[in-house]
């Protein structure tokens, strides 16, 4: 199971709220929404979010066995 867990202690760390990445660089509610509720996004958003925060992909998502 992917896991999001690493995209919000990123968020924290780097002091980037979701309304920011909403409003300044236009990613879109749905994607948050599709984040906070454990499902996947593309791994373009994830190059996205990576480009946005300067970070790894493991700074974004993480596998966790079930």
């Amino acid at each position: 199971m992917i896991s999001y867990a690493p995209f919000w202690e990123t968020l924290k760390k780097k002091n980037i709220t979701s309304y920011t990445l909403i409003n300044k660089y236009n990613i879109s509610s749905a994607t948050i929404d599709r984040i906070k509720k454990g499902n996947g996004i593309s791994t373009m958003k994830i190059d996205d979010f990576c480009r946005i925060l300067n970070c790894e992909v493991s700074d974004i998502i993480k596998y966790v066995e079930e």
